[in-house]
């Protein structure tokens, strides 16, 4: 086998692992996006369709769906123009390494034990919060738009940050590793039509970013005190403080960890 011929299957290789790669990445963002989920959906039953009219030589059916499918981009481009933007955009916010898995497992369990404390604080207290957690996705675009703090984080500085008579409280705090980045973060709210209508604008918020990010977005109802998490688009509701805990826990626990531990009790138990 000679070098060119070598080059030439390293190129192909090459080549159908970077159109993997954009596929991965575009099925991970459809799956965050209510509107675009349905878009896919229909486009694979017009694409189903048109394969049963012309096995079984059904043409009328099969002309007006010729049409459909060569006009059919052009209109997606247009009326879907907001979700494509979107996935667009979350493909451009991707992060290679998030800052929360560089954290030593002290310093991850420190910031969790101070986020955990402020919210069983505000709880108590019915203080209204919005706090992100920033992972994979950088968050950069709404921390450009927010007052910057960029402060180590700790209970006391979080309660404060939410207190009523505070110029900061509007909004929501955005955490990136151990640091409080930034307060009065503007997020964009969920449109998700089955979202139930006693949901306040916290947690349309919080939904909204999770559905578009990676991010953990926690809630303290000003209502009713109760802690909220919302991941991936889904809420978990009503949630006690140890709950909340084993939860943020487990979210900002980096994947390699799982390996690297599950290695040191394999050693740890061939040694006794």
């Amino acid at each position: 086998m000679s070098v060119t011929q070598l080059l030439g299957y390293a190129k192909d290789l090459v080549d159908i692992l970077l159109v993997w790669l954009v596929l991965y990445f575009v099925l991970k963002s459809l799956r965050k996006n209510v509107k675009m989920v349905l878009l896919f959906k229909g486009i694979i039953f017009i694409v189903g369709l048109k394969l049963i009219s012309y096995i079984f030589n059904l043409v009328t059916i099969g002309w007006l769906l010729d049409y459909v499918l060569e006009w059919g981009v052009l209109a997606i481009i247009v009326i879907f123009q907001p979700e494509i933007r979107n996935v667009l955009e979350q493909l451009g916010r991707s992060q290679l390494l998030g800052r929360h898995k560089v954290l030593t497992v002290d310093e991850r369990e420190k910031v969790v034990y101070e986020i955990v404390t402020a919210m069983d604080a505000m709880r108590k207290t019915r203080t209204g919060a919005l706090i992100i957690l920033e992972r994979d996705n950088s968050l950069s675009d709404y921390i450009e738009k927010s007052k910057k703090i960029y402060a180590d984080i700790s209970s006391e500085l979080l309660v404060t940050i939410f207190f009523p008579n505070n110029p900061l409280h509007d909004g929501g705090v955005i955490i990136q590793g151990d640091k409080i980045t930034s307060a009065r973060a503007v997020f964009p709210t969920s449109d998700n039509l089955k979202i139930s209508k006693r949901l306040g604008t916290r947690h349309r918020a919080a939904l909204g970013i999770s559905e578009i990010t990676d991010c953990i977005a926690l809630i303290v109802s000003e209502e009713t005190g109760r802690l909220s998490v919302a991941i991936n688009g889904q809420l978990k509701y009503n949630l006690s403080a140890d709950e909340l805990k084993l939860l943020l826990l487990e979210e900002l626990r980096p994947k390699a960890s799982y390996i690297e531990e599950d290695d040191e009790e394999v050693n740890d138990e061939g040694n006794k």
